[in-house]
Parts: structure tokens; C-alpha cells; sequence
């Protein structure tokens, strides 16, 4: 790749935002074949692309968009557990994991959220929400 096209892509990946597949396409006027290459510097992993679907190297569901640029995110952690997940109408939901993968937090746009607590079998022992609402069987 020259230097003058790296430096190109480099811009584009600093500059676009979602909807990716609409801006690499309408703003910047890149070909299809330059959507992975673009797409792997913004996710800053190796990107499969399926469709209107972005999967990671393991199979996730990175991202996707629709025709009319409505589109939604995933972020997954070291586990491919879930940590993330927002779409383009502002909504989202962040998740938490203990060691043994069970999920011990979640929060959405709305400020609601979850707390769960488990024991050294996995077994649900405590769990609290927003609302104030607990139940404890410790």
C-alpha cells in the first residue's frame, strides 16, 4: 500500500463514524473491497463482513446496519462475553462478568440497572436493581 493511500485510510479511520458501511460509501467514496480494511483500523481487530453484518475473528456480531442507517454495536470481552451493545437511537446496555462468567451487573441507557451476586457453586444468591428491589438468599 503506498503512503499517500495509507495515509488516506488512516483519515478515514480517524474521521467516520456510524453508520460505517453509508459514510465509507457516501462521504468518502470507497469501493466495497475497502470496507475491511477500513472497518479493521476502526474496530482495531480483524472484521469479517457479511452482508450489512461485521463479525470478529471468533464469530461475533460486531455490527451491524441497515438501509436506511439504522445500526447497532457489540463489544465482547477476552471471554466473547457480551459488555456491550448500542445502537444508533441512543440506546444501550453495558454488562459485567465475574471470573466464572456469570453476569454480575447490568446497566442500559435509562440509568436502570441489575446487581447479582453468586456463590463459589454459581448458584444466584443475591440480586438488587434500581428500583431498590432485592432479594437475598444468603
Amino acid at each position: 500500500m503506498n503512503e499517500k493511500y495509507q495515509k488516506y485510510i488512516n483519515f478515514i479511520v480517524d474521521d467516520i463514524e456510524a453508520p460505517y458501511f453509508e459514510n465509507m460509501k457516501d462521504s468518502y467514496g470507497l469501493k466495497d473491497s475497502e470496507y475491511e480494511l477500513v472497518l479493521s483500523k476502526v474496530f482495531n481487530q480483524i472484521v469479517i463482513i457479511e452482508g450489512n453484518y461485521v463479525h470478529d475473528d471468533q464469530g461475533n456480531n460486531i455490527y451491524y446496519e441497515d438501509s436506511t442507517g439504522y445500526w447497532y454495536k457489540y463489544e465482547y470481552d477476552n471471554n466473547g462475553n457480551l459488555m456491550y451493545w448500542g445502537d444508533s437511537d441512543g440506546i444501550w446496555y453495558k454488562y459485567e462478568y465475574d471470573s466464572n462468567g456469570n453476569k454480575i451487573y447490568r446497566e442500559d441507557s435509562t440509568g436502570y440497572w441489575y446487581k447479582w451476586v453468586y456463590d463459589n457453586q454459581g448458584n444466584l444468591i443475591y440480586r438488587q436493581d434500581s428500583n431498590g428491589n432485592i432479594v437475598d438468599n444468603r
